[in-house]
């Protein structure tokens, strides 16, 4: 009798030994087959960074386009084509005596007058060609053509539409400076820029 009980006994630790190692097995099965979840430090997204430029890149259009609005005051006399704007943006370039080549520091006044008007694609200018008093009246007036055209071609060479550059010629007419004098020569041998539709 004892026998029979101390065998079952041994049957019934046996089967709980097993449970359990049957469990033990499972439990580190299910361990071994969930892999750990790998925390990743979230990066900025380049969609993010390219977003955030491209706003940007909008935002300092729009502020130079404000700018360029701000910097437009009607001239007092008309244009070839009516109403005119003088901008303080876009600079004039000035030519030695008798000259109308355009000199390595006019040529980067132009390039800087060519980068504002290849932002603002629907802006029409007129380039004054001037001359100092020396010479006579029509050859200042060629001469003075031949310089807006000079302050023209090298627009159009840097991407600005030529059907939106009208030139005139002044000579002498116009001077910036009325003194008699090498000093205001210089600053009236020039070529200038108006706006004449924005």
């Amino acid at each position: 009798m004892s026998c029979q009980i101390f065998h079952q006994r041994e049957v019934t630790m046996t089967k709980k030994s097993l449970i359990i190692t049957i469990f033990i097995l499972c439990f580190g099965l299910i361990m071994i087959g969930c892999p750990k979840k790998t925390v990743m430090k979230e990066e900025p997204s380049v969609k993010k960074e390219e977003a955030a430029k491209a706003e940007a890149e909008v935002a300092k259009e729009k502020a130079t386009k404000e700018q360029f609005e701000k910097s437009l005051v009607a001239a007092k006399t008309p244009g070839i084509e009516g109403q005119v704007f003088e901008s303080s943006l876009l600079k004039d370039i000035h030519f030695d005596f008798d000259r109308y080549d355009i000199r390595p520091t006019d040529a980067a006044i132009l390039k800087e007058n060519a980068a504002l008007l290849n932002k603002f694609t629907n802006v029409k200018i007129q380039i004054e060609g001037h001359c100092d008093e020396r010479g006579t009246v029509e050859y200042n007036l060629a001469l003075g053509e031949r310089r807006a055209t000079s302050a023209k071609n090298y627009l159009i060479s840097l991407g600005v539409a030529s059907v939106r550059i009208s030139t005139i010629s002044y000579g002498e007419e116009k001077p910036l400076d009325p003194i008699h004098n090498e000093e205001a020569w210089a600053k009236n041998r020039r070529a200038h820029t108006l706006v004449t539709a924005k």
